[in-house]
């Protein structure tokens, strides 16, 4: 069989199944992650462009835009996807290197809202996008990530098997859903090597992507179910060609949405172990920015790859500054909002920092890229001090994982200001509550 067959065939199957309540709740705990991610996101381009671009789309359809707004299920899927990217405040699966929620959930409400779903209908479909596109991420790998944007190309399998579990597509027909949706990867890593507004849109285009095959495929469309593990596939032309042969092996007895990493910071997550290894100095021996003379910080290369400006200009720069986020927890004490407001980011006192401060790669921690995301630390203070604290995982990871309360909390400090505290929390209420709802939730 295929990858695509063998993934089609547990679709199949998984309708059947009951949920385990705690692949329920961590479902739920995605969901509640990806409006707090989608809530700071709506105001930021290029999604206002967005819903200019497609206005013929919007005002109609059975879907709806996050504040409301009636929409066709592509149209919804494409924008709430970008928005749920644009704030890099959405969530992770390691192994994969990927943030499978963007596009699956945005993917999965617009299908379920078009479909009429339940709550648990909708969860269900939630949890088969994030089993079968991880896995799809893991077998892909660090080749493929060197390149591409996971979130981009892995997004599309995530969207297409929420929203084909959504349209009650049948073994057939799912399979011919990913097969599709796999000629329509795409998302460079190159698009946000410098400013621009590409990355968010390709979250948002995985989405639309998810959709539109599992539509084709409710239709008759059909695919090449070989794309994925054939001579010149997905694998050989995104990856270094690698082994199909276990990527089905352990679905449904190890769920992958359980062990999510759900962001702590906002920015990029690559730099978080820094950040939480900085911030533990900080806590730790009661620093303050004027008594620093040198920081070192050492970790895996994606992050130095990635996180790559030195002198940010701009907020989304800033985002994936490693020097500007380290240095902002080291003389503020957090990475939230608040820290690519204009003022912050002019603020002289991080400047100064960021110019006393050494990047570098250590082999032995790259080594353990992706599976572990940490970073070493070494503050040499005015005093003469050398300090140093190495970061294993970051807060939020499967290891330090977000609280039920935490990740709440996240919820509310983004949704609030967009929706109101009132809204916000009888949102939060209605997606805990979504596996004994008739409806969807809306904001």
């Amino acid at each position: 069989m295929h990858a695509t067959e063998i993934f089609a065939r547990y679709a199949a199957d998984f309708h059947r199944q009951p949920l385990p309540p705690e692949v329920i709740h961590h479902a739920k705990r995605a969901v509640i992650d990806w409006y707090a991610s989608v809530f700071p996101g709506l105001a930021a381009a290029p999604v206002r462009q967005l819903e200019e671009v497609l206005a013929d789309d919007l005002g109609c359809g059975r879907a709806s835009l996050i504040l409301g707004r009636p929409a066709t299920a592509r149209a919804a899927a494409l924008i709430n996807g970008t928005a749920a990217h644009a704030a890099e405040v959405d969530d992770s699966f390691r192994e994969a290197m990927y943030h499978p929620g963007a596009a699956t959930i945005a993917a999965a409400l617009a299908a379920g809202q078009d479909a009429g779903a339940s709550g648990i209908e909708f969860l269900r479909g939630v949890v088969l996008g994030y089993e079968v596109s991880t896995r799809i991420g893991v077998v892909m790998g660090r080749a493929h990530y060197k390149y591409w944007h996971s979130t981009g190309t892995i997004g599309s399998f995530g969207a297409a098997a929420a929203a084909g579990c959504l349209m009650s597509l049948d073994e057939a027909a799912f399979a011919h859903a990913l097969a599709t949706a796999a000629t329509f990867t795409a998302g460079l890593q190159q698009a946000f090597r410098m400013d621009s507004m590409s990355k968010p849109l390709h979250a948002g285009r995985a989405a639309e992507a998810g959709v539109l095959a599992a539509q084709l495929a409710a239709r008759g469309v059909t695919g090449s179910l070989d794309v994925l593990d054939g001579e010149i596939g997905l694998g050989q032309a995104m990856s270094s060609g690698p082994d199909w042969s276990q990527a089905g092996a352990t679905l449904g007895q190890d769920f992958h949405i359980t062990r999510l990493t759900f962001k702590n910071h906002i920015g990029c997550g690559h730099t978080f172990a820094a950040i939480d290894g900085a911030l533990e100095l900080k806590q730790r021996h009661g620093l303050e920015a004027g008594d620093i003379e040198r920081v070192q910080v050492a970790t895996y290369r994606p992050a130095l790859d990635i996180a790559c400006y030195t002198h940010p200009a701009t907020a989304n720069e800033a985002r994936f500054s490693l020097a500007y986020v380290v240095a902002t927890v080291l003389a503020h004490g957090s990475v939230r909002l608040a820290a690519y407001e204009p003022t912050r980011l002019a603020d002289p006192g991080t400047r100064a920092l960021m110019e006393r401060m050494d990047l570098a790669v250590d082999p032995e921690l790259d080594a353990a890229f992706p599976g572990q995301r940490a970073a070493r630390v070494v503050i040499h203070t005015r005093d003469g001090r050398r300090l140093e604290h190495l970061q294993p995982n970051r807060k939020g990871d499967p290891e330090q994982a977000l609280t039920d309360g935490e990740l709440e909390g996240k919820f509310l400090e983004l949704a609030s200001p967009v929706i109101g505290s009132e809204r916000a929390g009888a949102l939060l209420a209605r997606i805990w509550a979504l596996d004994t709802s008739a409806a969807l939730p809306a904001a």
